[in-house]
């Protein structure tokens, strides 16, 4: 036997017991009571702060390799770890574990004339795979959030965060110890293989029900394009933020400049900025030049670059593009109407936003932008599921299909229907 087809069997026979286990692991989660799952989320929080010194030196072995292989600035800042970002991960478990227990939750119920009685319950979806990259805190989002809501789960980090994956892990791993709960509930794919990604998008011989990827756009279609199984997921996330003639400056020029500045690798960061044609220069020119003085680069349309000689003239596909980067394409608009059938033409129907202090404006903004976030005088980098009250998130999903905006405890369930009877017989 050659080394690759050596290697490849090896995938296989590990990603079979990883399935087997986790389908096991989930018949148990699913009965599991609120505190037990309660006492695993505490405790992992708990050795996540015990382990920081631990989990800093395996992330900066990845930070560290990323910078060798000349990653961009976004990409090290969605991968770098510090005490911060640390205690924010273990913050947002305790978090999860105050949120009332979805499992169990009767959504509705009724009575039949025959006398039937009908439930309709949340339950577990059963074991969800993450695939995902250069974003180790996703390791114990996902953990958490699928373990709160009585699922199984496999990890499958990339190998750029690999180290700091590993050493989350453990931690989630010690707080099922803690509670009595099996290991194999939270499993990370201890393989960097690519194969491995293949067999969870195959569904592992039915032991996954879901796949949730978080990563860039070649990740995302890989898995739009092969799974077999239902998926959870945004291709990009192409935000805007609309500026109206009605805007109030005092909020407008801060709230631009974060919602692009913040952090620029996430997946809310606004990429493109629209300001009505009918606003003055008072509101166009310190909206520029704000964003220029925060260190971004603006490309903008004729009107905008002669508000001041920095801007670059915007090419036609850096409309509808994720830059990921400090650069933003900026364009006037015909009012509100322009900037909803701008967004309706070039948004990924993720996150976008309105600046405006007339509420008809705002409220057409929020009925007609079809996307899974809208907000009115609001940064898009709210678009988080820990700010939303979540605890965290597993991903943003932009399908209209069972989950949509942030994926937290409750999108990761599913329903069943209680029907109790007397003897009824169904009649010819």
């Amino acid at each position: 036997m050659n080394k690759p087809e050596r290697i490849e069997n090896e995938t296989a026979a590990i990603m079979r017991g990883i399935g087997e286990a986790a389908k096991a692991a989930s018949r148990r989660l699913a009965i599991a009571a609120p505190e037990e799952k309660n006492t695993a989320l505490k405790a992992a929080a708990k050795a996540l702060r015990a382990a920081v010194p631990k989990i800093l030196e395996a992330n900066a072995k990845d930070v560290e390799a990323a910078k060798a292989a000349n990653r961009l600035a976004s990409y090290i800042d969605r991968l770098e770890l510090n005490e911060k970002r640390i205690e924010g991960v273990a913050k947002g478990m305790e978090e999860i574990a105050e949120l009332p227990d979805p499992v169990g939750t009767v959504l509705a119920e009724w009575t039949r004339p025959n006398g039937l009685k009908f439930q309709r319950v949340r339950v577990p979806l059963g074991t969800i795979g993450i695939i995902y990259e250069s974003r180790p805190n996703v390791t114990a989002d996902a953990g958490a959030l699928s373990l709160k809501a009585g699922n199984a789960s496999i990890l499958r980090g990339g190998s750029d965060s690999h180290h700091s994956s590993i050493a989350i892990h453990a931690c989630l791993v010690e707080g099922l110890r803690a509670a009595g709960l099996p290991e194999a509930a939270i499993q990370l794919v201890p393989t960097t293989d690519r194969e491995a990604v293949g067999m969870m998008l195959r569904g592992l011989e039915g032991a996954v029900d879901v796949i949730v990827p978080r990563g860039g756009k070649s990740l995302v279609e890989r898995v739009q394009t092969e799974a077999r199984v239902p998926v959870f997921a945004h291709l990009e996330g192409i935000c805007h933020t609309y500026v109206d003639k009605a805007a109030n400056m005092d909020i407008a020029v801060p709230l631009v400049v974060n919602a692009k500045m913040r952090r620029i690798g996430v997946c809310g960061a606004t990429e493109c900025l629209l300001i009505d044609k009918n606003a003055t220069s008072d509101i166009v020119t310190p909206l520029v030049k704000a964003l220029l003085e925060a260190g971004c680069e603006v490309r903008g349309d004729a009107a905008i670059q002669k508000t001041d000689a920095r801007v670059k003239p915007v090419a036609p596909d850096d409309f509808g593009k994720e830059f990921l980067d400090a650069i933003i394409a900026v364009k006037l608009v015909d009012g509100v109407e322009g900037a909803i059938d701008h967004i309706a033409r070039y948004s990924s129907q993720h996150t976008d936003a309105i600046i405006t202090e007339d509420a008809a404006a705002a409220e057409r903004f929020l009925n007609e932008v079809d996307s899974a976030i809208v907000l009115v005088n609001a940064s898009t980098q709210f678009a988080d599921g820990g700010e939303f009250g979540f605890g965290g998130e597993i991903g943003i999903a932009t399908g209209k299909m069972h989950a949509r905006g942030p994926v937290g405890v409750e999108q990761l369930t599913s329903f069943k229907y209680k029907v109790r009877g007397t003897g009824q017989i169904r009649p010819k």
